[in-house]
């Protein structure tokens, strides 16, 4: 018979105080015992109401330096590059579409430096001033001032005087030296992700944050991560919301050696214990959970709207990384179905801005209801 969760166990987690302890023992209760603690965690917090973005992803290219393991963009000529042109033809196609945030991310460019991120921003706020720009990593970040020779703060405080409105916090992986000297030896440390993060936040400048997990990493390095994000939560208040990204293992180097030695990827229970167990340690700091559709797919997705999630993204229109990796869910998703599926969770859904400030109680279902080509 699987233990129990305790009256102790409980209480630190309704006081925003669930400890590593604490965690591991919710890991061995059974499932639905453990869903039901987020669940209620998750309406005492935010309700009954499930939250959305329409957005568009613009992946500005899928060529970079880097060595992840876990990426399959290019690291040869075969790759693209938009031009300024292109992506603020995106840009006006993800407005007329009523879009209200732009995600701009791409790969680590040789040649790009700050004045080139600069740019981006700029040129889509001149002509799209209404439109948040939710874009660039800490990786982008920490890459672009190393290219011009300046800190990474004053890297973040032009980015933000050009118009940058958030950061995705990703880039983050698992938050363990340990794991990102094997998957990722070229990316930022952990206390250099930890240091652009916490930088962004203190100058005004919110971010998402994001947990990559099942391929090398213990359950252990998750949780620390975890607690990692709520530590830097209570010290600057920055992050709008902690999504959980299980790893996609195809068309990568680690995801092929996982396979080769017959380890695969995660069960959607263990997907939904991640959920559940990220609002269980974040309860009273970040208050909203993000379940992404593109990782977990339609309907997994909507369970974890019963397993603490209360936020399920954008409808993207377009996300190059997860695609090319092996996520089979699709590029778009309609405002419709995605209230459709809201609401069939027993959930009443709202379209939010990027940082969660403004809400709207309906969208304009002409405007959203098409097929992005």
């Amino acid at each position: 018979m699987k233990p129990t969760i305790t009256d102790d166990i409980i209480e630190n987690a309704l006081a925003g105080k669930t400890t590593k302890e604490d965690a591991f023992s919710l890991l061995q209760v059974h499932p639905f015992e453990l869903f039901g603690l987020a669940d209620r965690l998750r309406y005492e917090s935010v309700g009954d109401t499930v939250t959305y973005i329409i957005n568009r992803n613009i992946n500005f290219t899928n060529k970079c330096i880097g060595n992840c393991g876990f990426c399959a963009f290019k690291h040869n000529s075969e790759g693209y590059v938009l031009s300024t042109e292109q992506i603020l033809q995106k840009v006006k196609e993800a407005d007329r579409l009523g879009a209200t945030e732009v995600c701009i991310q791409g790969g680590l460019l040789a040649d790009a430096d700050l004045n080139f991120y600069l740019h981006i921003i700029e040129s889509v706020k001149e002509e799209f001033p209404h439109i948040s720009t939710h874009a660039f990593s800490p990786m982008e970040v920490y890459h672009a001032a190393r290219q011009s020779d300046v800190s990474v703060n004053e890297a973040l405080t032009e980015l933000k005087r050009a118009g940058l409105g958030s950061m995705p916090g990703t880039a983050a992986e698992i938050l363990s030296d340990r794991v990102r000297e094997i998957i990722c030896s070229k990316k930022l440390k952990t206390d250099e992700w930890v240091d652009v993060i916490t930088k962004a936040h203190r100058i005004g400048i919110h971010t998402t944050a994001t947990m990559m997990y099942g391929h090398i990493e213990t359950i252990e390095e998750r949780i620390d991560h975890i607690l990692l994000i709520r530590d830097i939560q209570k010290n600057t208040g920055g992050f709008t919301e902690f999504v959980p990204l299980p790893f996609m293992p195809y068309n990568n180097h680690i995801g092929e050696e996982m396979l080769r030695s017959g380890k695969y990827i995660t069960s959607g229970t263990e997907d939904l214990r991640m959920y559940a167990l990220s609002r269980i340690i974040l309860n009273t700091h970040v208050n909203n959970i993000q379940s992404s559709w593109v990782k977990l797919g339609k309907k997994l997705s909507q369970v974890a709207l019963h397993c603490g999630a209360n936020d399920l993204g954008g409808t993207l229109m377009e996300e190059k990384i997860s695609r090319s990796a092996g996520a089979t869910n699709g590029e778009f998703m309609s405002a419709q179905e995605l209230e459709w599926f809201i609401r069939a969770s027993g959930r009443e859904p709202r379209q939010r801005n990027t940082v969660y400030s403004q809400f709207l109680d309906a969208v304009d279902m002409e405007k959203v209801n098409m097929e992005i080509a």
